[in-house]
């Protein structure tokens, strides 16, 4: 394994890792603020997009 790949790899692992804070974040928001779980929803879906794509570049860079 190159260390390019080893390095795309770790990228993708943190963000990854982000992705999870800022969505268990949004989820303790919506516990506390109702009211927000419409515009909330739209940026754990954002996320989950997000994510696909890093996964999908991971995929074709290996």
């Amino acid at each position: 394994m190159s260390v390019v790949t080893m390095l795309v790899l770790f990228v993708a692992l943190l963000l990854v890792v982000v992705g999870l804070a800022v969505v268990v974040g949004l989820a303790v928001v919506v516990h506390r603020r109702p009211a927000l779980g419409a515009p909330v929803g739209v940026a754990i879906a954002a996320a989950g997009v997000l994510v696909g794509g890093v996964v999908g570049i991971v995929q074709a860079v290996s």
